[in-house]
């Protein structure tokens, strides 16, 4: 059986996860639903990091953080693995922080 696809009328646009970024609550647990759906994906999680950062704006992350907005845009694309460094200091930026715990090692 072959499905048939047709064109709908409908208008959509793309979805942007920054735009529903409220609070801090709501970005530690994105980030952290994130983490662990891909624990070690470092350019997937560094998008997930620059989708925070436009929530919050990022010329005030690249202030916070003594990074340029041009390298936290090129850094944080989800095209590139940046430094611990840069992760750091944009973690810090955003007000979050990494915590520390033994794996699961059942899954």
């Amino acid at each position: 059986m072959t499905a048939t696809i047709t064109k709908s009328n409908t208008p959509t646009t793309p979805y942007d996860v920054a735009e529903h970024l409220r609070n801090p609550e709501e970005m530690a647990a994105y980030l952290e639903a994130c983490l662990d759906e891909a624990p070690e994906d470092a350019a997937y999680i560094a998008e997930v990091l620059g989708n925070i950062a436009r929530a919050r704006g990022m010329s005030k992350i690249a202030k916070d953080s003594g990074l340029s907005r041009e390298s936290l845009y090129k850094a944080l694309s989800g095209e590139r693995n940046p430094s611990l460094a840069t992760i750091l200091k944009v973690m810090h930026a955003l007000g979050l922080r990494m915590q520390i715990a033994p794996m699961d090692v059942s899954r």
